[in-house]
């Protein structure tokens, strides 16, 4: 049986949110930036709950949530460039590894 540890959608989306809450660790918006944490964490986690559920309509279910958190978190990322709490470079290669994770949730 495949763990969700062994996903490379999962290794990537939990890479994502890691990288997502050091770059916004001094952002002052709180409400933005706790928004946005929760949206890039809700990703692996919807993931990894959806593996250890126990019917394929469950897991479809959390991988659905999932891939709506993505698209949430792409939405955060371009609001907090257009703020200033990014920069270009960093929000659009944040949000290209969010639309990869995207597609792959979509393959899955």
């Amino acid at each position: 049986m495949e763990t969700f540890e062994k996903l490379a959608v999962w290794k990537r989306s939990k890479d994502l949110a890691v990288r997502i809450c050091r770059a916004l660790s001094h952002c002052r918006d709180y409400g933005l930036r706790d928004q946005t944490q929760r949206a890039a964490i809700s990703v692996p986690s919807n993931i990894a709950e959806g593996m250890e559920r126990n019917g394929r309509a469950e897991y479809r279910n959390f991988i659905g949530i999932a891939k709506g958190s993505a698209g949430e978190l792409r939405t955060q990322l371009l609001i907090l460039q257009e703020l200033g709490y990014l920069t270009a470079e960093e929000a659009t290669a944040m949000h290209d590894e969010a639309v990869e994770i995207s597609k792959m949730l979509h393959g899955l």
